[in-house]
């Protein structure tokens, strides 16, 4: 591998070894992520027929797994090569990338905050729209199911979001068992069942409203994630800040 190196030992041993360390776990999750996102495209025959990638109505998350495993997969590969050998250019690579992603996610941490009413929007459209698309795509409908369920949602605003998809709407020419209901994952967890029943949502939303409550969750996943994305932001952001400094200490 071309390229400047460091002369003596201007690279803390400490420093340099850890940096490794933590690079080549990257760069194997990398691995990991790109792995999973091509088998799973090579289950659906995506990577036979490459323009069905656009066939699907809602969003494909096989696409987190490629795009995410890829970005690892390059940070980490630049990361671990450029602290091992002492690379300049790689490490200066692995820094700017690096800079570049908090920058990107800073900016967009603002632009979120100024436009949150625009932001709001579009998170519900997003949702609706792959809230019709549910059936369609087995990923998609885990996706959507880990979802409500780790935040203890249903819809993007409420249940009666579930009026957009064929199978759950309450129009009388539906013939579907579905009609009226939800999917299980919108369910209040009952700690006596030991085995998930995912006929719980059926015809749930024929009772009242005040009736609801008993059975399914009433608050929207937009909502939800605005709350989640408060207690957590802070968090988040320290951790990366940290992170990134303990590179860039590598670096410099």
């Amino acid at each position: 591998m071309s390229g400047k190196h460091y002369k003596g030992h201007e690279v803390s041993c400490c420093i340099k070894y850890f940096i490794f360390g933590f690079n080549i776990l990257f760069w194997l999750l990398g691995v990991a992520f790109l792995g999973i996102g091509l088998w799973a495209w090579s289950e659906k025959g995506v990577l036979s027929n490459i323009s069905s990638i656009t066939d699907m109505g809602g969003f494909d998350p096989v696409w987190l797994f490629i795009v995410v495993g890829g970005v690892m997969f390059i940070l980490g590969f630049a990361g671990c090569i450029g602290a091992l050998r002492e690379n300049t250019f790689l490490l200066k690579f692995f820094s700017v990338f690096l800079g570049i992603i908090f920058f990107l996610e800073l900016t967009a941490g603002v632009l979120a905050f100024v436009f949150k009413d625009w932001i709001k929007d579009q998170l519900s459209f997003f949702i609706n729209n792959n809230i019709r698309a549910y059936r369609d795509d087995i990923d998609l409908q885990n996706l959507i199911d880990f979802t409500q369920e780790y935040w203890e949602c249903c819809g993007a605003f409420g249940a009666n979001d579930w009026n957009l998809n064929i199978y759950f709407n309450c129009t009388d020419t539906n013939a579907s068992r579905e009609r009226c209901g939800v999917p299980f994952s919108c369910c209040t967890n009952d700690p006596a069942e030991d085995v998930i029943n995912t006929q719980c949502g059926y015809d749930v939303r024929a009772k009242l409203e005040s009736e609801q409550q008993n059975f399914i969750y009433i608050k929207g996943c937009v909502p939800q994630f605005e709350k989640w994305l408060k207690d957590n932001l802070t968090v988040v952001a320290g951790i990366f800040i940290g992170v990134a400094l303990l590179q860039v200490r590598g670096v410099c």
